[in-house]
């Protein structure tokens, strides 16, 4: 049964099925074949629950959030502004990249949308400063990446879903984390630069004036990520009205600088409605896998195979990230989350792990699988935003932030608290 769910994933997969039609299909064969009754009859009914969520209706305000800052040039200034602070350290315009990076994914939720939007603004630094191309490219591939794991995250949003767990709390558990990845990939680009000076580039030069001077253009994401965190935090709205008052600091912020055109409204609906209907389709084809999968026994299954090997709770820990990591070479990381989680938390958690803590994991393994191909999403996403070169230069350039994620995880192992002090004050 095992065997004959991995082949049909992987054969549909591989001959680029769409994942929400992928999904359904598989949960329909898995019906046919496995099951005495067929299951099909409950898909109307789940399909119809599951959009009636409450927490999902913070997935579309986070997009929004998202496209009206790309929308409206906020993201291009933020970066200009950064470029003005940070030239100093070895690397120079790299740490901007990955700062940027970290700064666009306190607003925005979404990886691909980071590393898009950093990239498009980043690029032509690579000639004009001399930096070493594929180390720059791996920095905007990597930074790209802390769109899920700071919040406001969409990944999250639906790890939630799926698994039952608090979001506010996960998205309180992957600010601390989300800083330390920050700062590992800083140190990635400072012992490259310092081993071989060149990769780094020219030097730019600002003023103190200058700097004071560009400061309002740091402030936006800031002031929504204070906005959306900081009334989760305080106790004064849920994630999806915090989602929602993101959305109308962002609005605000965008008419004090009169950027609010019918254009704007018009791109950022769009956006908006196309990003929402692709997840919401995975979505809604997943938990009609789950619900299959469950009802055939699968998941008792995997979970009776996997405590009949008898390992220890970190030995446990060590074959789910084995297996995420060689999963994620070959799957779109939302797909194979809404995949694999409902199988995989319950024997976690079962081994003693916090499933906030888990989520957070979750996300670093999801983000390791965003960098590593062949399926890497933003590798290709990064490649695509050039006018030149082979993806081989992207994915060199993305390796040595492997380790630093991977460093993350194993950090987080040693030391939990790092994910779980920041909502054990909430509780």
């Amino acid at each position: 049964m095992v065997l004959a769910t991995v082949l049909i994933l992987l054969g549909l997969l591989a001959i680029a099925v769409p994942v929400a039609a992928t999904l359904g299909i598989l949960g329909l064969s898995l019906s046919t074949f496995f099951s005495p009754l067929p299951l099909s009859f409950a898909m109307g009914e789940i399909m119809w629950s599951t959009s009636n969520n409450f927490l999902l209706v913070a997935m579309p305000f986070f997009v929004m959030l998202g496209e009206i800052l790309l929308r409206t040039g906020m993201a291009e200034r933020m970066y200009a502004a950064l470029v003005l602070w940070m030239p100093w350290l070895p690397g120079g315009l790299m740490h901007s990249n990955i700062a940027a990076c970290a700064l666009f994914a306190a607003t925005s939720g979404s990886s691909v949308a980071t590393a898009a939007t950093i990239g498009t603004v980043a690029m032509e630094e690579i000639d004009k400063r001399g930096y070493s191309e594929r180390l720059f490219l791996g920095t905007i591939v990597a930074g790209g990446t802390l769109g899920i794991l700071i919040p406001p995250s969409i990944n999250m949003i639906v790890y939630g879903v799926i698994t039952d767990t608090s979001i506010p709390q996960l998205y309180l558990a992957g600010v601390i984390p989300g800083i330390v990845l920050a700062v590992l990939f800083g140190v990635t680009v400072l012992v490259a630069c310092l081993a071989n000076p060149g990769l780094d580039g020219e030097r730019t030069t600002s003023t103190w004036a200058q700097r004071r001077q560009a400061l309002p253009d740091l402030l936006p994401p800031v002031v929504i990520f204070l906005a959306v965190v900081g009334s989760i935090y305080a106790g004064w709205a849920t994630a999806t009205e915090a989602a929602a008052l993101g959305v109308v600091a962002a609005l605000v912020l965008a008419g004090l600088r009169r950027q609010l055109t019918w254009r704007v409204f018009r791109e950022t609906f769009e956006g908006t409605v196309r990003t929402t209907a692709m997840i919401m389709a995975i979505i809604l084809a997943a938990y009609f896998l789950n619900f299959v999968i469950t009802g055939i026994g699968l998941t008792g299954r995997v979970n009776s195979l996997i405590t009949s090997l008898g390992l220890s709770p970190y030995g446990l820990l060590a074959v789910v990230v084995l297996f995420y990591l060689v999963l994620g070479m070959f799957m779109e990381t939302l797909s194979m989350m809404v995949a694999t989680v409902p199988i995989v938390t319950p024997v976690v958690i079962a081994a003693g792990f916090d499933p906030v803590w888990f989520g957070v994991v979750i996300m670093l393994l999801m983000e390791l699988a965003m960098i590593t191909p062949p399926v890497g999403i933003n590798l290709y996403v990064v490649q695509g935003l050039r006018s030149r070169g082979r993806i081989d230069d992207v994915i060199i350039g993305a390796a040595p932030f492997v380790i630093a994620i991977a460093l993350t995880v194993l950090i987080l192992a040693v030391w939990p608290q790092l994910a779980l002090w920041l909502p054990g004050t909430m509780r």
